[in-house]
């Protein structure tokens, strides 16, 4: 905030000066506070409860592929989203499962990770670490959201760090709502062995 400075006057000649100026700032911030309250807030579906039949995906890859979940039957899905390519935590998270690609597809895994980054940052991010998995573009948040793992500011959205094992009849098997990116990729490997083996 610039205030004129009359450097003839004291410090109390300034003071008006201040008290007007904060008024203006104050009546700015009130009217943005106004307005915000006018707009709708966003309406965020809920998690799929384990059980429940995962809902439906189709979206392009990081090759502009059309990838579908309904294509994935028979076989297990990791499927995760996560906030942003090429960023500190999402991109540890996308090498551990790229490291234990090998254990997760002898499982009978697909992995597949969601974000609303778009096709052409998927593909640098892809290439830059050689995953070998699909990364979706889920520009309108739309399938984030119907799993209910979207952060929407309204202005922006981004995908929430959630995880759901999904079972060869395409039914939730397993959620992940609080991930710890350094070893993620380990415990789903875990997970689906133990539910292999039930």
């Amino acid at each position: 905030m610039n205030i004129p400075v009359n450097t003839q006057a004291g410090f109390g000649m300034m003071i008006p000066q201040i008290v007007s100026r904060l008024r203006q700032v104050g009546r700015r911030f009130f009217v943005l506070g106004c307005l915000g309250l006018l707009l709708p807030a966003p309406v965020l579906a809920q998690v799929p409860d384990v059980g429940s039949v995962a809902p439906a995906i189709t979206l392009p890859d990081q090759d502009g592929k059309t990838w579908r979940l309904a294509d994935q039957r028979g076989h297990w899905v990791v499927l995760y989203f996560y906030p942003k390519n090429d960023t500190p935590g999402c991109t540890e998270e996308a090498c551990q499962f790229r490291d234990d690609w090998h254990a997760l597809t002898s499982l009978g895994a697909h992995v597949v990770g969601v974000s609303v980054d778009a096709i052409a940052s998927h593909k640098k991010f892809s290439s830059k670490y050689h995953l070998p998995f699909p990364l979706l573009a889920d520009e309108a948040a739309s399938v984030a959201r119907s799993y209910g793992a979207v952060s929407d500011f309204l202005v922006v959205k981004l995908a929430k760090r959630y995880t759901f094992l999904i079972d060869p009849q395409g039914k939730i098997a397993k959620t992940y709502l609080q991930v710890d990116t350094s070893r993620h990729s380990k415990e789903v490997v875990e997970d689906l062995q133990r539910l292999k083996n039930k």
